[in-house]
């Protein structure tokens, strides 16, 4: 029987964080608020994607230092054999956590309900709920968001959807540590997947079509990253086209492309991490006016607002970039032109990424090519990390910082990070390249000693010093 329940200012499908912020904005403005979830509470983050990914990442890196801490002298350290269920299951303890303290729990707070079932667009526009327990609600907003997310994404080869996969979900919810495993995909994703298992103890093999990992990258992060796994034992296979895979009971046969000469790879297990892709399938967009773009997202004008003026969309779902705190200031965007008229708009000039491997990888701004086609004259500097005091400190010089400047003015343009804690690094050039600071500036600011922060600055006082005579004194 279906239930008509009173109109709502705002109605939500998908619970992950552009669904939260938008409802938690609007819950400010003293508006109605209803969210319709067909799977788990709290989205991909906080479920299957940064908490227990980053959760793993940490208890690999402790068995990667116990086994290498023999870097400092004095110091000897051993690691035994991973109890891999007790490991996943600290992960889940940890996520359950977090998924009611900052999702459920909140959402009780702020008081709106969150009505479990699979939503889909009627004429109106109205939504139709098949709920989870049975039965049929119908929903009537002044406003709809649709940030329903992305799924992990397989490209058409041959015999993969017969023989089963791995993806960066399923990997992490594994009882039983593999003794080999492919991971397909040398981006994000896949390079920390790889981490994970080789520093747990399996042997891996990553392949990438293009000819470098971390391809969006600069080519000097690139290359250190190649080189660091060479020296924790992971095999890297650049270059090289995913063809065909059969699987037995010994585990999977790939067959790949190394330019033009064939590859045969074998592994107990398969990872797919070849990115991810909007999901909008059965949400009935079309038939209410909402444009689906060549990737399956949902196109959007500069305000978050689709081809319907009573539906937006906000997070992975409409193909930009995919980071947890985009998707949450796309959500309070959402709320805020939806119920208040503001119009706002957002800038992502200074939008940072990172990937939690070890060093980590972190950039903002524009790369060397990027501010070469934009039409600057770039001038880059480049500061390997045996000048920076904080690595000698460390023992671990693996890595190094790039600025990227505008040669007429000075004004940084970007910067990339490879290096331990580069996420904390690249939140400084963040805050400087949204000053429109120049490296001039950024070499005469204060900065504390013995930080990798203090990189910053010495990169940028490279550019009027040789870097093999800054001293932890220069000022």
């Amino acid at each position: 029987m279906t239930q008509t329940p009173p109109l709502y200012d705002l109605a939500i499908i998908g619970s992950g964080s552009a669904a939260f912020a938008a409802a938690i904005a609007a819950r400010d403005a003293n508006r109605t608020v209803v969210m319709v979830e067909r799977g788990t509470t709290g989205g991909t983050c906080v479920n299957v994607g940064c908490v227990p990914s980053k959760a793993l990442l940490a208890a690999a890196e402790a068995r990667h230092n116990a086994l290498v801490a023999s870097r400092f002298p004095g110091i000897a350290a051993t690691a035994g054999p991973v109890d891999i269920k007790a490991l996943i299951g600290g992960k889940e303890a940890l996520v359950e956590q977090l998924r009611e303290e900052k999702y459920i729990d909140i959402a009780a707070e702020y008081g709106w309900e969150i009505v479990h079932g699979t939503a889909s667009f009627d004429d109106g526009p109205t939504l139709h709920v098949a709920l989870e327990g049975g039965g049929e609600l119908s929903i009537e907003a002044t406003h709809y968001l649709v940030a329903t997310g992305a799924t992990p994404w397989a490209p058409p080869v041959p015999g993969l959807a017969e023989s089963g996969y791995l993806t960066s979900t399923t990997a992490m919810e594994l009882t039983h540590l593999p003794d080999s495993l492919i991971v397909v995909g040398g981006n994000a994703v896949g390079l920390e997947q790889a981490e994970i298992f080789a520093r747990l103890g399996t042997s891996v093999t990553v392949i990438e079509a293009l000819d470098h990992l971390a391809p969006f990258e600069e080519p000097e992060i690139s290359e250190v990253i190649e080189s660091i796994f060479a020296d924790e034992g992971i095999a890297v296979r650049t270059a090289t086209t995913f063809t065909g895979v059969s699987r037995d009971s010994n585990g999977y046969r790939l067959t790949a492309s190394h330019k033009g000469v064939p590859v045969e790879l074998r592994a107990e297990q398969l990872l797919i991490a070849t990115g991810r892709r909007p999901i909008t399938a059965g949400l009935g967009l079309e038939q209410v006016g909402v444009t689906i773009g060549e990737r399956g997202e949902i196109v959007v004008d500069e305000h978050l607002r689709t081809g319907n003026k009573r539906i937006w969309a906000a997070g992975d779902v409409i193909g930009g970039p995919q980071f947890v705190y985009t998707a949450a200031t796309q959500g309070s965007v959402v709320a805020d032109n939806a119920l208040n008229g503001a119009n706002r708009t957002l800038d992502y000039t200074s939008l940072p990424r990172v990937t939690f491997t070890s060093p980590a990888i972190a950039s903002v701004g524009l790369t060397d090519a990027q501010a070469i086609k934009a039409g600057f004259t770039c001038d880059c500097r480049t500061l390997p990390l045996e000048y920076v005091p904080r690595a000698l400190a460390n023992r671990d010089t693996r890595g190094l910082i790039k600025l990227v400047a505008d040669a007429d003015t000075g004004r940084l343009l970007g910067a990339h990070v490879i290096a331990e804690g580069a996420g904390e690094v690249i939140t400084a050039a963040v805050y400087a390249l949204d000053a429109g600071l120049t490296v001039d500036q950024i070499a005469h600011t204060w900065t504390p000693y013995l930080t990798m922060a203090e990189g910053l600055k010495l990169a940028a006082q490279s550019y009027t010093r040789d870097v093999a005579k800054l001293s932890c004194c220069a000022a």
